[in-house]
């Protein structure tokens, strides 16, 4: 692990399980004050609790990041309790059905992108102008192997992860001289919390099914959460519009 986060604020969204909690974990293991941001109050707490059991320091916020008030107020948490926003985590999302574009409803469509995509657009706009004022920041987005190729998801879920990419890519050009870099991990399999909701016999998840046979080993969430510390400390200072796979070669085949 990489070290040089004392005392700087970072904000992890979906930090409440998996990928999200893991990174929390790892950045305040090195010194960072966290801002733990998830829609699920109970498993947000037991993160903070876990970081100050440990000796850190983490704040909670819950909420759906969708909303801009939600949005605000984690921004505001982080200027406020610690000073300001040196590394944003844009981590929460959600599954689609691996609903084949003909079968994806308006209400499946609409979520999916609204959590996975403009949530951390909202976020990120929020905290730029605070990193802007530093001169410098980080900022990691978890897009996936779903944002790498056509055949890891469903038509909603691929969209709004091929949109983080380019997201994240036109971060890295449009701010790269006021010292603020932004890259992306593309997990592949991961041990995490999340469902996904197939409807069995639907022409999606038929026709993804042969894609999963070079899936790869499944990884640990703090294997991602590494690559994530990485990407945001300073032994990446020159790493910016990077989208790096963590997904044990699944991308290479």
């Amino acid at each position: 692990m990489v070290g040089g986060f004392d005392g700087r604020s970072v904000i992890v969204t979906g930090a409440g399980s998996g990928i999200g909690r893991a990174a929390a974990l790892a950045f305040a293991a090195q010194g960072a004050r966290v801002v733990v941001a998830d829609l699920n109050a109970e498993g947000a707490q037991q993160t903070v609790e876990e970081i100050e059991q440990a000796g850190g320091s983490a704040v909670a916020v819950t909420g759906d990041l969708s909303e801009q008030a939600v949005v605000d107020q984690v921004t505001t948490t982080a200027v406020e309790r610690f000073g300001g926003v040196d590394v944003l985590v844009n981590n929460a999302g959600i599954m689609d059905r691996m609903s084949a574009l003909a079968d994806v409803s308006d209400a499946e469509w609409e979520r999916v992108i609204r959590v996975n995509l403009t949530a951390p657009f909202l976020l990120t706009r929020a905290v730029l102008p605070h990193m802007l004022a530093a001169g410098k920041g980080a900022i990691v987005n978890t897009a996936s192997e779903a944002g790498l190729r056509g055949s890891a998801a469903g038509a909603a879920y691929t969209a709004s992860k091929h949109g983080m990419v380019g997201l994240t890519k036109n971060l890295a050009v449009m701010y790269r001289k006021q010292g603020i870099r932004a890259n992306a991990i593309a997990p592949g399999g991961t041990a995490t919390r999340i469902v996904v909701d197939v409807e069995q016999g639907a022409h999606g998840p038929t026709a993804l099914g042969p894609h999963f046979v070079n899936l790869g080993r499944v990884a640990r969430p703090e294997e991602q959460a590494a690559a994530i510390v990485f990407l945001a400390s300073d032994a990446a200072s020159n790493i910016n519009g990077v989208v790096l796979p963590v997904d044990d070669g699944w991308s290479a085949v």
